[in-house]
């Protein structure tokens, strides 16, 4: 059984246990000659969580692409980072490197010229709107009928929650949305249905009453997840 704590333990990031077991849950779902792309490794928590549902299961490759500069908040919160090496140490020391093709580069570079069997993509990068629109529109592409995406904070920033909820509210090709803490997951499919859309509707509702229980629960607490 995979535990959460001790896996990722002394690894920096934004995480919730939740959210790690759905992490390894879903990769170990993934079926043999398909990938995982994960969108913001940072130092690697949901990457290591990533790697060890593939090492598990049916030994798929993570794709891991991140410049490994930080974010524009991780720079105001950090300064000048490069996470890259400890990065690859703590992959390596979760035994979860030969499943891991670390990405030096930005999520739009990486997209260019990505031609493999993706089915699923999770997308944890810069939180500003732009940029997860961006990541939205280069990686839902690429993701097969069937597959599913993820967005990491989906509810209390605000640019995971419009970069999200406008397509779950106008798309025909989602369905079957689920939240885990602040992970948003759904799958991309050829085309849903109405009851599909409604159902989508209905996600979005709970999601905002979900999100200001949250806001409020996060405030008082004085604790902030990322």
């Amino acid at each position: 059984m995979f535990d959460f704590n001790k896996a990722t333990e002394n690894v920096g990031g934004w995480l919730t246990e939740a959210e790690g077991l759905s992490l390894y849950n879903i990769a170990k779902k993934i079926k043999t000659g398909n990938v995982i792309v994960e969108v913001g490794s940072w130092k690697g928590k949901s990457t290591i969580c990533l790697g060890n549902g593939s090492r598990d299961a049916n030994k798929v490759k993570i794709f891991a692409v991140d410049p490994h500069i930080g974010s524009s908040e991780h720079q105001k919160m950090f300064g000048k980072v490069d996470t890259f090496e400890e990065f690859k140490q703590n992959i390596n020391k979760a035994g979860v490197a030969e499943y891991v093709e670390p990405v030096r580069d930005t999520s739009e570079n990486a997209a260019k010229n990505f031609n493999q069997k993706i089915e699923f993509a999770f997308i944890d990068g810069a939180h500003e709107y732009s940029f997860v629109k961006l990541d939205f529109n280069l990686w839902f592409s690429k993701v097969m009928n069937g597959g599913f995406l993820a967005f990491h904070d989906s509810w209390h920033f605000i640019g995971p929650n419009l970069a999200t909820a406008i397509p779950l509210l106008t798309s025909s090709r989602i369905k079957n949305p689920r939240l885990v803490d602040t992970i948003t997951y759904f799958e991309k499919v050829e085309r849903n249905s109405f009851l599909n859309r409604l159902e989508n509707i209905g996600f979005i509702i709970y999601r905002t009453l979900f999100g200001i229980r949250g806001f409020f629960r996060l405030k008082y607490q004085g604790s902030r997840v990322i």
